[in-house]
């Protein structure tokens, strides 16, 4: 009597472990397979954006012969101009108090769109071996899609912007944020194709209700301040970058 319940029980403790397991299998491949899709719809989108500088050489040396190109080659557009506001649609750090500035250079005729939000640049860093590109808008469904611009001068613009990223399990965005290092470079091309090298020269933990790095001084330069959530979701990982 006692070694039939005995075995009952370890029958079904076997059949819940078993559930669970496959529960967790699941969820690490669904997981996967999101982290995946996002990655190839990054890269076709990258793709596009890369792609409207090609054509701008193409059309400005046709029509005005306008644009200048520096020793690498890199874009340089004298007459791009900050026009559009940073729109904060639900994002819960405070984004939207205070003087937010625009999303970046402006891109004319030829916007990229990547899930109904315009692709204001780029956002490359070769220590975490992530790019992607940045979103001029913020909200639940952008952030799922990928990096947010939420606050500042304009991409590659004199002081500080600010960039929102998801820290996810399987990689994606600024998850693997905690790993930079003073030293680490990061790169922003904007709107207009320019490309700036920051420098990472702070990594620390504040608080979900902390938007004091938004604010920082720059000392007249160009810099930059990464914003995630930290393992546990309780605090905020925050890196700053200065230009190069």
């Amino acid at each position: 009597m006692f070694d039939s319940k005995y075995s009952k029980v370890l029958t079904i403790v076997l059949i819940v472990i078993i559930v669970l397991v496959i529960g967790l299998l699941i969820y690490l491949a669904i997981d996967a397979f999101k982290g995946y899709t996002i990655e190839k719809e990054s890269e076709e989108v990258l793709g596009q954006f890369e792609s409207t500088f090609v054509n701008t050489v193409q059309d400005d040396n046709i029509q005005t012969n306008e644009l200048i190109l520096d020793s690498s080659n890199t874009i340089l557009d004298s007459n791009s101009i900050i026009t559009e506001p940073i729109i904060d649609e639900d994002y819960g750090q405070g984004g939207g108090s205070g003087n937010s500035g625009s999303s970046g250079g402006s891109s004319g005729d030829n916007k990229v769109t990547y899930k109904g939000y315009e692709v204001i640049g780029t956002i490359e860093i070769p220590a975490t071996d992530i790019k992607y590109p940045i979103l001029n808008q913020i909200s639940i469904r952008s952030l799922e899609a990928s990096i947010g611009y939420i606050y500042g001068p304009g991409l590659n613009q004199v002081g500080n912007s600010v960039l929102i990223g998801h820290n996810y399990r399987n990689g994606t965005f600024f998850s693997n944020n905690k790993r930079l290092q003073d030293g680490d470079k990061i790169y922003i091309t904007d709107s207009t194709g320019n490309r700036v090298t920051y420098i990472v020269n702070r990594k620390y933990e504040t608080t979900t209700s902390d938007f004091s790095y938004a604010t920082r001084d720059t000392g007249g330069k160009r810099g930059i301040s990464l914003s995630t959530c930290t393992d546990d979701t309780k605090k905020r990982l925050i890196i700053w970058a200065d230009e190069e």
